[in-house]
């Protein structure tokens, strides 16, 4: 997996080469995390490039981009709980602080977590986790990759 596709996610995503995609959504594009310190990670990419905030976006775009991050969200909490009996839940965000584009996290949550975070933000981490390559996306999570796209297919042909 080349690193060149990180510097324009969603302009790679819409000409293929994003290697994270996961499916073709409504309003962009499931992707899966390239950090998966808590495996299911996903990220919900705008297809619009340029749109930095929810509120960029025409409203019936921004209901649609809503109703694909909770498509996205039952996905991996449907993957996650049938992969990890520790599945706890999922917690879904748009924050914008980092990265100039229009994205949502959801971040699956499992029991084995340590204590001192499990009630807390992901973003209280240890900051080593996010660079630790035992973490890295990988040949390793193809089968998690596999589980949350099934079920994002399930839920676009009964929704």
């Amino acid at each position: 997996m080349t690193d060149d596709w990180r510097t324009d996610r969603i302009g790679a995503a819409l000409r293929g080469a994003n290697p994270t995609v996961l499916r073709r959504l409504e309003s962009g594009f499931a992707a899966i995390g390239d950090v998966q310190f808590l495996p299911g990670y996903s990220v919900l990419l705008v297809d619009t490039p340029h749109v930095q905030r929810l509120s960029d976006l025409p409203k019936s775009k921004r209901l649609s981009f809503l109703s694909d991050m909770d498509r996205l969200g039952k996905a991996v909490e449907r993957a996650c709980r049938r992969l990890d009996p520790a599945f706890r839940r999922v917690n879904l965000e748009i924050l914008g602080n980092t990265d100039p584009f229009l994205h949502a996290h959801v971040w699956p949550r499992f029991d084995w977590e340590p204590a001192e975070v499990v009630g807390a933000p992901v973003w209280l981490y240890p900051r080593d986790r996010w660079s630790d390559t035992r973490f890295r996306l990988g040949p390793q999570h193809d089968a998690l990759r596999e589980a949350i796209g099934s079920e994002l297919d399930l839920l676009g042909s009964v929704e």
